[in-house]
């Protein structure tokens, strides 16, 4: 097994399993609408269906119909940036693969049924207004959105630090030797010059 495949497995089956988990746990254990402060006041828990897009977003009567296609396609692209992904690019691979298993643990939710997404962290009071409720694997995804813009970052540094030394290179070599492309100009007298 390769490197990168194990990343993915691992980081996969672990936020799947507490994805899973979780939500069973929530709807067999809590009423929608109503909510329960095991962790104290500043992260409520309170069971809700999202059948919109993150911040409970809706799009038309059915968003499966929307939704589903998006993660699809998403989960291709992200696919696809993860094979090309260097093995020694953890912070690439880790990234991926927390996106693509918060997608997968939402998709999942809105196949099976037309509820929507089984939310049940929040709603969190952060004094100027209420943080949407949330779950597992939306945690994932914006983990590794976050981590994986950082990650581009990180790429295209080197590149623009390149680009900035071949631009600059050739006028600092040419000063440095003396060199100079201009012509040289002739006698305007075309008198022979003495030895």
């Amino acid at each position: 097994m390769s490197r990168k495949t194990a990343v993915l497995g691992i980081i996969g089956l672990v936020v799947l399993g507490l994805d899973i988990i979780t939500k069973q746990w929530a709807l067999a254990t809590l009423t929608p609408g109503r909510s329960i402060y095991p962790l104290g006041e500043w992260m409520p828990i309170t069971l809700a269906f999202n059948r919109g897009a993150a911040f409970g977003l809706r799009i038309g009567d059915d968003p499966r119909l929307v939704f589903i296609p998006i993660t699809i396609v998403a989960l291709v692209i992200l696919a696809s940036l993860y094979r090309h992904a260097e093995e020694t690019d953890w912070l690439r691979l880790l990234s991926v693969s927390l996106v693509m298993s918060g997608a997968v643990g939402n998709l999942i939710d809105r196949v099976r049924w037309d509820r929507g997404v089984v939310d049940f962290l929040g709603p969190v009071d952060l004094g100027f207004m209420d943080w949407p409720i949330f779950n597992v694997a939306d945690m994932a995804i914006t983990c590794g959105a976050f981590l994986l813009a950082i990650s581009f970052w990180f790429e295209e540094e080197p590149e623009t630090e390149t680009a900035t030394e071949a631009g600059g290179g050739g006028s600092a070599d040419g000063a440095a030797d003396g060199s100079s492309d201009a012509e040289p100009t002739s006698d305007l007298s075309g008198a022979p010059s003495e030895a």
